[in-house]
C-alpha cells in the first residue's frame, strides 16, 4: 500500500507544520504578555517545537510505552503471544520482529508504536490476553502489525507527543496569564497610557482564546487522521489472518467490556485498537471520536465474501454506501480473492481455557516485575515481590514455611 505509506508521510509533515504553527502562535502572544517582546516568544516556541519534534521522532515510542505502563517481554514469558506476533510478522512481510510489551490492565486493548518498521513495538493488555482466543488475538495483532506496515506508527507517535506538548503548554500558560499577571500590563499601568492598557487587554483576550482553541484544533486534526487508518488496518488484518471473523469477534468483545483503560489519555487514545474512552450510547463517529463505529467495522468484516483488498473494499462500499477506503495500488497489487479459512478450533469462552490464559498473563506480569516464584510441595505457586528478601513466607494452602 505505497499510496497509504506516502499519504502517511505527507500527513506527518502536515501534522508537524500545523502543530508547529499553533505552538508559534501561542509563543507569540505569551511573548507579548510576559516578556513584552513577541519575537522572544516566537524564538522560545520555535526551540520548544524543534526539541519536541526530535524527542517525538527518536524517543516517542519509549515515552508512549512508559506512559502506558508497558513492560517488555520475551518469547519465554508468553510463547502464545510471541508466536502469534511472529506469524503476523511473516504474513505482513515485515523485515524485523516487533518488540512485544504487556500492560497490566484488565481492560482489553492493544496498540503499536515506533518510528519505522525496523524499530516498532506492539503492546497488549492482560485483559486482552485473558479474554481472546487464538483467532481473536491473531486478528488484533494483525491489525496492529498493519499499522506498522502502513507507517501509521510514526504519524501517531509524532501526534501523541506534539499534542501532549501543546495541551500542557496551553494549560500552564493560561494559568500563568490568569494568576501571574503580565509584565507589559504592569509597565503600561505605571506609565499611565490608556492606549497601552487597552492593547494589553486585547493581547490577553486573544492569547487566552488562542490557548483554548490551540489544543482543541490539534485534537481535531489528530482525530481526523485516525479514522481511515483503522479501516485500512482492519482490511490488512483480514488479509494476514485469512479469517475476518477473528478480528470482528475480538472487536465485539473489547467494545462490550465495561472496564476503562486506566493508563490511556487523550494523546494516546487514537493508537489503541478500540477507543479506550468509549461510553455506551455515545455516537462513535462524531468529532470527538478517535475511531470509526465498532458496529460498522464488525459489519464490514463479516460482509467479506473472500480474503483480498477488493473483498474488503466491496464490503465497505456495501455497508457505508461509498468506496475509496482501500488505495488503488493495493487493489491492483494484492492477489485475487482467497477463501476464508476455518477457525482454529481453540475454545474461546470455555472456562478452563480462560483460566489458563489468565494464568499465563499473570505469570508474565510477575516475571517482568522481577517477582520470584516458589513452588510449594502442595502444588501452589507463591509469588514473592523483589523487595521481600531474607524473609520467610507461609503457603496459604498447606502452611509450609519457605525461605526467600
Amino acid at each position: 500500500m505505497w499510496e497509504q505509506i506516502r499519504a502517511n508521510r505527507m500527513r506527518s509533515a502536515v501534522l508537524v507544520a500545523f502543530m508547529g504553527g499553533l505552538l508559534l502562535a501561542v509563543g507569540y502572544f505569551l511573548g507579548l504578555a510576559f516578556l513584552d517582546d513577541a519575537y522572544a516568544g516566537l524564538i522560545i516556541a520555535a526551540l520548544v517545537w524543534l526539541v519536541m519534534n526530535l524527542v517525538a521522532y527518536f524517543q516517542g515510542d519509549s515515552i508512549l510505552l512508559s506512559v502506558s505502563g508497558a513492560r517488555k517481554i520475551s518469547q519465554d514469558d508468553l510463547p502464545r503471544l510471541y508466536n502469534i506476533v511472529e506469524e503476523m510478522k511473516i504474513a505482513s512481510g515485515l523485515a524485523k520482529m516487533p518488540d512485544i510489551y504487556i500492560i497490566d490492565d484488565p481492560a482489553p486493548n492493544a496498540f503499536a508504536v515506533g518510528r519505522s518498521p525496523e524499530k516498532a513495538s506492539v503492546a497488549v493488555t492482560t485483559g486482552l490476553l485473558q479474554r481472546l482466543n487464538r483467532d481473536e488475538l491473531q486478528g488484533v495483532i494483525g491489525h496492529e502489525v498493519a499499522h506498522i506496515v502502513n507507517r501509521d506508527v510514526l504519524l501517531m507517535s509524532l501526534a501523541g507527543v506534539l499534542l501532549g506538548t501543546i495541551v500542557l503548554l496551553a494549560w500552564y500558560a493560561s494559568r500563568m496569564m490568569l494568576y501571574g499577571g503580565m509584565s507589559g500590563g504592569r509597565k503600561s499601568s505605571r506609565s499611565g497610557g490608556g492606549g497601552g492598557g487597552q492593547a494589553q487587554i486585547i493581547i490577553l483576550v486573544v492569547g487566552l482564546v488562542l490557548m483554548i482553541l490551540a489544543p482543541i484544533a490539534a485534537q481535531l486534526l489528530y482525530f481526523a487522521i485516525s479514522r481511515k487508518r483503522e479501516y485500512l488496518a482492519d482490511a490488512s488484518s483480514a488479509l494476514y489472518t485469512r479469517y475476518p471473523e477473528g478480528l470482528a469477534s475480538a472487536l465485539e468483545k473489547i467494545s462490550a467490556t465495561p472496564q476503562q483503560l486506566r493508563t490511556a489519555n487523550k494523546a494516546t487514545a487514537p493508537m489503541f485498537t478500540v477507543n479506550p474512552f468509549r461510553r455506551e450510547g455515545r455516537a462513535a463517529a462524531d468529532l470527538s471520536s478517535t475511531h470509526p463505529p465498532i458496529s460498522d467495522r464488525v459489519r464490514i468484516l463479516r460482509s467479506m465474501a473472500g480474503v483480498s483488498a477488493a473483498d474488503y473494499e466491496r464490503a465497505y462500499a456495501k455497508i457505508k454506501g461509498r468506496g475509496g477506503v482501500v488505495p488503488a495500488s493495493a487493489l491492483k497489487s494484492t492477489p485475487e480473492s482467497a477463501a476464508i479459512r476455518p477457525p482454529s478450533g481453540e475454545p474461546g469462552e470455555d472456562t478452563a481455557a480462560r483460566v489458563q490464559r489468565t494464568r499465563e498473563a499473570s505469570d508474565a506480569v510477575w516475571r517482568t516485575g522481577s517477582y520470584k516464584t516458589i513452588d510449594c510441595d502442595c502444588g501452589t505457586k507463591l509469588k514473592v515481590p523483589p523487595s521481600l528478601k531474607g524473609a520467610r513466607v507461609q503457603c496459604p494452602h498447606c502452611g509450609r514455611i519457605h525461605t526467600v
